[in-house]
């Protein structure tokens, strides 16, 4: 029983792993189950069974479940999605498929350009056209709309989206249609509207965000409503809150009504917790490192606060190439995510050179090391050929692996082709995998002015601290943090995160001549918008308001996000704004256009509500009064180009203060620290790990 203390529950459904977390008051419990891909309930009901059991927790003690679920992600990229159609103005029916006009790859004379979202034999435009300033230039023609409702019936189209060209400030024609075709269709066809869904500019990437959003609402609700049940059955009867993309929790209703905001949920969980932690040790700047089973996610954080944007792709055709995908305008904290995690699957190219990822092995089969049927070589098989995990503690001793079968693995499809031996093809795939990384992260700070030699690296996800060592030597990075519960860092990033609803609305107005009177009029309305959803939610707990806006110069196509000053706006606010946007323009593109006025372009209002209660728990276990290694193993050491015998050190048995000095294995329930020879460990008073640069110490 827990007595007089709070139980916050939180799970993570990855593309590999599923993992929960429970807190206890100041005591953590947590498990890493494999993803269930054809009932990933199931998979989550696993794990949380095995946490209240640890913990002998009943479940009707729970007060907070915090979720994340890259179910809506996977679905687009699966295409298993509701078959949904798209009504648009008449003449603009081909905008997904024209997009942005452009090729994402010049130089590819075979380049695969994205399908779009919706086919064009769903795609139907109908007789209707507001002006930019609201006039009527044409009545919606109700008799075609009726005509299109009898086709989509006879298609046995599931999901209909609806966006109009200037919706995004005039709804009207759209608030119309959905009548009637919620009329025609009834209520077993979902229906969406772009100025609910996507309220901003650029009809390209508002059409296809409320395509995206239609397309896997039926699924989304249906798995929330099993979801319910379920968690109801078992007893838990605590408020479930959904992990959006953009940091914050919503309510389950408000997720099954915009799906959409939970694409990127897991690895905002995991920015989230980099957050927390760079706060709590007041560093400035800090590069986010998140590897999980499926991929690796870095994002750049400032003053303890991470990028944010509001454009995000889905489906890449080329996964790593932007503009290859599906573009969504929804709040999503900014960050590049690229194929390497343990599942990436390492091959032979026609050049005869070592190529891992973005492809998956996941849960279903998984490495070849998991023995259940998986036949490709993995990070993760290289990572245990290399010594850097332990074959019986892996996944928390619950998933045994097979070090001969990921040993034979690598050297027929990786060795025999280079004419490698030994643990050189696990050493070649693990080399490239960490280069993948690096030049991400090198690009993804270049092109924010960022030098990423300064930042301190916080890892997370139970594959990045196997490779943060040789990541911080490629990247000039001098000190490193790993927090307690690693392995599953995104979910407890869940539970650091506020109660939040984001509201966007675009409003062109030029600084020079600001309309102050209509800004805040709209700032209100939206507070109030966000607000409605918000404080249901968060009980008797105090609400703040956040708000942001979107500034170029005027003829640009790009803008740059600043945030507002509190309280009403009038016009020297205005100079202010335009002053804060120039100085973000110079530190980023070293220079400003004299003469150009600046304009916002869309703006933002966030409501949130903090549910941390300020605790930072820890793991149920004591500290060894001796710092002693608890047993010893071959790992492999880079710099050296060899196999060498390493002490084992179990992260709970270090109080804090321990110093140890590389090269070291820190172990811990899901995943290990590899302390390379190049870096020194010391555990600090929240009991993070803290590796340095010997040579800067």
């Amino acid at each position: 029983m827990r007595g007089d203390k709070s139980v916050r529950l939180a799970v993570d459904i990855g593309g590999t792993f599923t993992d929960v977390v429970l807190e206890l008051g100041d005591v953590r419990h947590s498990a890493k189950v494999l993803t269930n891909v054809q009932n990933p309930e199931l998979g989550l009901l696993d794990g949380v069974r095995l946490v209240l059991e640890e913990a002998q927790v009943d479940p009707a003690d729970i007060d907070v479940f915090v979720h994340g679920t890259t179910l809506a992600t996977n679905a687009l990229i699966e295409r298993k999605v509701a078959k949904t159609a798209l009504i648009t103005t008449k003449g603009f029916e081909d905008v997904l498929e024209l997009g942005y006009e452009k090729r994402f790859d010049h130089y590819d004379l075979m380049i695969d350009m994205p399908p779009a979202i919706v086919p064009a034999a769903l795609r139907f435009g109908v007789a209707e056209r507001l002006a930019q300033d609201g006039d009527v230039l044409a009545a919606l023609d109700e008799d075609e709309l009726v005509k299109i409702c009898a086709e989509l019936r006879a298609g046995k189209v599931e999901a209909v989206a609806i966006g109009f060209l200037h919706a995004y400030a005039h709804s009207e024609h759209e608030k119309r249609a959905r009548d009637i075709v919620r009329r025609e269709l009834g209520e077993r066809v979902t229906i969406c509207v772009s100025h609910e869904v996507c309220p901003e500019i650029r009809e390209y990437e508002r059409f296809s965000t409320t395509c995206a959003n239609a397309s896997v609402r039926p699924l989304i609700e249906g798995y929330l409503t099993r979801l319910a049940k379920e968690l109801s059955e078992l007893g838990i009867d605590a408020p479930l809150f959904l992990m959006m993309s953009g940091g914050g929790l919503t309510t389950l209703e408000s997720a099954a009504r915009f799906p959409i905001r939970l694409v990127e949920s897991g690895p905002a969980g995991g920015a989230i917790l980099a957050s927390h932690i760079a706060k709590q040790c007041d560093l400035d700047n800090v590069l986010s490192f998140d590897m999980g089973g499926t991929t690796a996610k870095i994002c750049l954080i400032a003053g303890a606060v991470p990028e944010r944007a509001r454009h995000f792709e889905i489906a890449r055709t080329y996964r790593d190439t932007k503009g290859s995908g599906w573009p969504v305008r929804i709040p999503v904290i900014e960050m590049v995510e690229i194929g390497a995690g343990g599942g990436s699957i390492a091959r032979i190219d026609a050049m005869q050179r070592i190529k891992v990822g973005p492809d998956s092995a996941g849960s279903e089969p998984g490495p070849v090391s998991y023995g259940r049927g998986g036949e490709l070589a993995t990070v993760t098989d290289a990572n245990l050929v290399l010594g850097k995990i332990d074959p019986a503690y892996f996944a928390g001793g619950k998933l045994p692996l097979y070090p001969d079968a990921a040993r034979d693995a690598l050297g027929q499809q990786i060795g025999a082709p280079l004419g490698l031996d030994e643990f050189w093809p696990a050493a070649g795939v693990v080399e490239i995998v960490e280069e993948n990384m690096a030049n991400a992260a090198r690009v993804h700070a270049i092109e924010r002015g960022r030098d990423i030699a300064a930042s301190t690296m916080i890892a997370f996800g139970g594959g990045a601290p196997l490779h943060l060592c040789r990541l911080a030597e490629k990247l000039s990075i001098n000190k490193m943090i790993v927090p307690a519960g690693a392995g599953v860092g995104s979910a407890i990033g869940f539970l650091r995160a506020p109660i939040s609803y984001e509201v966007t609305r675009s409003f062109p107005m030029a600084l020079d001549h600001p309309d102050m009177k209509r800004a805040n009029e709209m700032l209100e309305d939206m507070a109030r918008e966000a607000g409605d959803i918000v404080r249901p939610a968060a009980g008797d707990r105090e609400a703040q308001v956040q708000r942001v806006v979107d500034i170029r110069y005027q003829g640009q196509g790009h803008e740059l996000q600043v945030v507002l000053p509190e309280g009403t706006l009038d016009a020297a606010d205005a100079q202010w704004i335009h002053d804060q946007f120039e100085t973000q323009y110079r530190a980023i593109y070293g220079v400003t256009l004299d003469n150009v006025p600046s304009e916002i372009v869309t703006w933002s209002v966030t409501v949130l509500c903090e549910i941390d209660d300020g605790v930072s728990p820890t793991f149920g276990e004591g500290a060894a009064t001796e710092i002693a290694p608890r047993s010893h193993r071959e790992l492999f050491d880079g710099a050296q180009g060899a196999m060498l015998e390493t002490p084992v050190f179990w992260r709970f048995d270090l109080p804090v203060g321990a110093k140890i000095s590389g090269p070291a294995i820190i172990a811990e329930h899901e995943t290990s620290t590899i302390v390379t020879s190049q870096f020194n460990a010391e555990i600090d008073a929240h009991s993070y790990i803290i590796l340095t640069r010997k040579e800067a110490v």
